[in-house]
C-alpha cells in the first residue's frame, strides 16, 4: 500500500509539475502584455487619425480660400491698388499656411504608418503565441489524461492492499504519512529502515526476530511502521 501511495504521490506532483503548465502560464502572461501593448497603440492610431482629419479639413478650408481670393483677382473684381497688394500678401500668407498644414498632415500621415507597422508586428506576436498556447493546452491535456488514467488505477489498486487492515494501523499508516513526507511505512532490508536509512544493530535486529509476525515494529530513529520481508536480514 505504500508503494501504491508513493505511487500516487509521484503521479500527482507530475500532474502539477508538467512543463506545459509552466509554459503556459508564462505565455498567457506574455500574451496579455502584447495584447495591451497593441491596444495602446490603436488607440494612438484611433488618435492620430483623428488629427489627420483635422488637418485635411484645415488644408481644404485654406485652399477654398486661396482660389477664392485667385478667382477674385482673375475676374478683376478688385481694381484698387492697395487692395490688390494686400491681396497678393494675403495669397502669400495663404501658400505658406498650405504648405505648413501639408507637412504636419504628411507628419501624421507617417506616424499612423509607423504605427499600423508596430500593430502588426505586436498582432503577429499574439497570433504565433495563440498557435504556440493552443499546442501547449492540447498536449498539457493529453498527458493529464493519461496521469489520471494512471491515478485512477493506482487508487482501484489500494483498495484491495487496504481490505483487512485494521483501522487503528490505517490511521496509524496514514499520521505517519502526514508527519514524514508522504513514507509512513518503510521496509526493513538488509538490516536498514528504507524511510531514514538507519542500520539497526544486532540488539534491536533480535527484538524484532522474537516478535510475532502480524505486530506492528517501528523504527528507532525516524518512528515509521517497520514492514519485514525475507530480505530483512532477520
Amino acid at each position: 500500500m505504500q508503494e501504491l501511495d508513493a505511487r500516487a504521490d509521484q503521479l500527482r506532483h507530475q500532474r502539477a509539475k508538467l512543463p506545459e503548465i509552466a509554459e503556459i502560464a508564462e505565455l498567457t502572461t506574455k500574451r496579455t502584455d502584447v495584447d495591451n501593448l497593441a491596444r495602446d497603440v490603436r488607440i494612438t492610431i484611433d488618435d492620430l487619425t483623428i488629427e489627420q482629419k483635422k488637418v485635411d479639413l484645415d488644408v481644404e478650408a485654406v485652399k477654398t480660400r486661396r482660389t477664392r481670393d485667385r478667382d477674385r483677382m482673375d475676374q478683376g473684381l478688385i481694381t484698387n491698388p492697395k487692395d490688390l497688394e494686400r491681396m497678393q500678401h494675403e495669397l502669400e500668407s495663404l501658400e505658406r499656411r498650405i504648405s505648413s498644414l501639408e507637412d504636419d498632415e504628411l507628419e501624421v500621415m507617417e506616424k499612423i504608418e509607423e504605427a499600423q507597422r508596430e500593430l502588426g508586428q505586436y498582432e503577429t506576436m499574439v497570433a504565433e503565441t495563440d498557435e504556440r498556447l493552443s499546442a501547449l493546452v492540447a498536449a498539457r491535456d493529453d498527458k493529464l489524461a493519461t496521469i489520471d488514467e494512471q491515478l485512477q488505477q493506482v487508487q482501484a489498486d489500494r483498495v484491495p492492499a487496504a481490505e483487512g487492515l485494521p483501522d487503528d494501523l490505517l490511521a496509524l499508516y496514514v499520521k505517519l504519512r502526514e508527519q514524514k513526507g508522504g513514507v509512513g511505512a518503510a521496509t526493513l532490508r538488509a538490516r536498514t529502515c528504507s524511510g531514514c536509512q538507519l542500520t539497526l544493530d544486532s540488539v534491536e535486529m533480535s527484538r524484532i526476530q522474537g516478535l510475532p509476525e502480524d505486530e506492528v515494529v517501528r523504527c528507532e530513529e525516524c518512528n515509521r511502521i517497520l514492514v519485514r520481508t525475507s530480505e530483512s536480514g532477520l
